[in-house]
């Protein structure tokens, strides 16, 4: 059921009742206004295109897309709310804050400077702003690794594995092979850790870890805000510079899944004749159909823990959570999957003020928070998205943990 549905009750929130007004824009009856009406702008809102409906709505209603292009739209040559500019086009701010990020998170959590951060860029007061790292995965990748890009052939994974570093455990085939790792504006400014526990444990099992010689974004919030001019030519961007990685068949690993959901579902929907978009669609993998897809050349270690585990929407919709669920019983891990719903987070949406601040966290309120709360405290959180990790530790005093940090764990006692 639509998260916001649930939230408000209010039909014209459910996608029975979007879908409806939708139709009746497109026929201009009774509505009128066609892209530019506030009845269907209204109604759309509150949508948190999480793709539940993808998936779950019998005729497969995918409502996100039906958003984003209705914003596209009803937005052109018109100036947008405060908050597509500002979390909209936050590959670009987040890449500037990089350059020095202790000031820009002093700006952003002081009273004053903050709350006006907040204010300009239509962000709800009782949110606190994510904190840029230090360093950026890229860095990190690039001094301790040496490298970008593809590695050249014959390259040895050893050699860019950590001093101190596990070898392959259990090794029960060829090598794997080179994979690129796909560095998200998520990961690369705000978790690094993550992506730095994806890449050591690459290493430990036997893969060649590369990543793109220059800094790209799927385009993913510019999507979700209908930005799809831009989100395009985000999108090409990174066609034109994987282009040979693609044609060489290496495959792409995604940490962040509603980056993998664009390149999987919204990339070869907006470039259905593109053969260079069907390759990087077939070719991106999340970390356990990665894991999975070679399962026969290595061996997972062991990790005795109990793990209750917030799949990402748009993981669950699009990739599906099979292949999650086989590297949790590798490991043999005492797991289970929350039935919780959409977080309420939904990239963007949570960090609006007003009714999307208040559906985010009465999404969250519903299942989630309380499962959490009332979890044991050995108890390990799993949740693959950044939106889901925000919302869960902005809203109880628990960490949570993505599949490269549970994996590495288990390989390195940390």
């Amino acid at each position: 059921m639509c998260p916001s549905y649930r939230a408000t009750r209010e039909e014209r929130h459910s996608t029975r009742g979007r879908a409806r007004l939708l139709f009746e824009m497109l026929q201009g009856d009774p509505l009128a206004g066609g892209w530019r009406s506030e009845a269907v702008h209204e109604a759309l809102d509150l949508c948190l295109a999480c793709k539940a409906c993808k998936s779950e709505c019998p005729v497969q209603v995918d409502m996100a897309t039906y958003k984003a292009e209705f914003l596209h739209h009803h937005y052109r040559h018109r100036l947008r709310p405060r908050a597509a500019y500002a979390m909209g086009l936050i590959p670009w701010w987040a890449r500037a804050a990089s350059k020095a990020p202790r000031l820009a998170n002093a700006l952003a959590g002081n009273r004053w400077t903050g709350g006006l951060l907040k204010a300009l860029g239509g962000i709800a007061p009782e949110r606190s702003l994510p904190a840029f790292a230090p360093r950026t995965f890229r860095r990190w990748f690039e001094k301790e690794r040496g490298r970008a890009g593809i590695p050249p052939a014959g390259a040895s994974a050893a050699a860019g594995r950590p001093a101190g570093g596990s070898p392959p455990r259990g090794a029960a085939g060829p090598a794997p092979g080179r994979v690129l790792l796909f560095p998200d504006t998520f990961h690369d400014f705000f978790r690094p850790a993550t992506a730095r526990a994806a890449v050591e444990v690459l290493e430990a099992a036997g893969f060649e870890v590369a990543i793109p010689p220059r800094r790209l974004c799927c385009g993913r919030p510019l999507y979700d805000f209908g930005m799809l001019d831009l989100a395009e030519r985000q999108l090409r961007q990174v066609l034109a510079v994987l282009r040979n990685d693609l044609r060489a068949g290496t495959p792409v690993l995604v940490l962040e899944p509603s980056c993998a959901a664009t390149f999987r579902d919204e990339l070869p929907n907006l470039l259905p004749d593109d053969e260079d978009a069907r390759r990087l669609a077939e070719q991106t993998h999340t970390l356990a159909e990665l894991l999975t897809r070679h399962g026969n050349a290595f061996e997972l270690p062991r990790l005795q823990a109990r793990v209750i585990v917030q799949p990402h929407c748009h993981h669950r919709s699009v990739m599906g959570l099979d292949a999650d669920e086989a590297i949790l019983d590798r490991l043999g891990l005492d797991h289970r999957l929350l039935d919780a719903g959409c977080c309420g987070m939904a990239g963007a949406f949570g960090y609006e003020r007003g009714e999307k601040y208040r559906v985010s966290k009465a999404c969250a309120e519903r299942a989630l928070l309380p499962e959490v709360r009332q979890a044991d405290p050995d108890t390990l959180i799993l949740a693959d998205g950044f939106s889901c990790r925000t919302q869960i530790e902005s809203a109880t005093n628990r960490s949570t943990l993505h599949l490269a940090q549970l994996l590495h764990l288990a390989y390195f006692g940390k």
